[in-house]
């Protein structure tokens, strides 16, 4: 996998868990798995959708893994503190696994896809794991779907600046807007793809809280240091950038985001 922009410290994971939870019900609402069946999770960070994945099919089981170490461990902390027993985490990387071939009824992918190079190459390699008629299923964002109000020049390019910095690491922020071409790319056949959009205004505290502040605004802000660092931007310009998007978090301010979710089956 290449460099994960954002970062592995405590704050990051604390805003993972936060867009976990403000999207369960966009996201994973129709993603159930039925008993006896194995699913494989990979790139499971620090498991804040694992345990929504797990909570909402307690009869099949998931084998959720993730290439960092801490993650990992900050994923058995949680699965263990919820008392979930139908996982089981272990480190590895998505281009190295051991597992047998088709080994899982099923392959779930989150937010994994745009910090790679190749997403294609990645998905073709773990549908080795797969079995015949299995299904995959893959969430993805895209920045550029990202309109809100007021308008803001500098914080359009305060998120674009993560676009720039994530593609100088070898990913794709936008990557959303592509997920049937990469999939159609692949051996897939099937392939449904549907847009999920977030759209947050003054009548939904709880997800300009949840989203736009806690997801989406943290994010941003927590490429501050690398982003100006890399000479993609100056201070000045990005702190005024976040405190525009923070404008669209108040009572007359608007925000929305689309997300993508593609299911393909073998």
């Amino acid at each position: 996998m290449n460099q994960y922009v954002h970062g592995y410290d405590t704050k990051e994971n604390n805003r993972l868990e936060d867009q976990a939870t403000t999207l369960v019900d966009y996201l994973h609402c129709d993603t159930k798995y039925i008993a006896g069946e194995k699913v494989l999770e990979a790139g499971c960070g620090v498991g804040a959708q694992t345990v929504t994945l797990a909570q909402n099919s307690p009869d099949a089981h998931f084998t959720s893994i993730d290439i960092s170490h801490d993650s990992i461990n900050e994923a058995k902390d949680k699965v263990s503190k919820l008392g979930i027993k139908n996982v089981t985490l272990e480190q590895g990387d998505i281009f190295n696994l051991k597992f047998k071939d088709e080994t899982f009824d099923h392959i779930f992918i989150c937010f994994v896809l745009e910090h790679l190079s190749d997403p294609a190459k990645a998905l073709s390699h773990l549908l080795k794991f797969l079995k015949p008629n299995g299904t995959i299923t893959v969430i993805e964002g895209d920045h550029g779907s990202a309109f809100f109000y007021p308008d803001s020049e500098d914080a359009r390019k305060v998120i674009n600046t993560q676009v720039i910095l994530q593609n100088k690491a070898g990913g794709n922020a936008n990557i959303g807007r592509a997920l049937y071409p990469v999939l159609n790319s692949t051996a897939l056949k099937e392939i449904q793809v549907s847009p999920r959009m977030i759209y947050a205004d003054g009548s939904q505290p709880e997800l300009i809280e949840g989203f736009t502040k806690a997801t989406f605004i943290a994010m941003i802000e927590g490429i501050r240091e690398p982003a100006v660092k890399a000479g993609i931007i100056d201070q000045n310009t990005f702190d005024k950038g976040i405190h525009d998007l923070y404008k669209t978090a108040n009572e007359n301010g608007v925000f929305s985001y689309t997300f993508f979710k593609g299911i393909a089956r073998k």
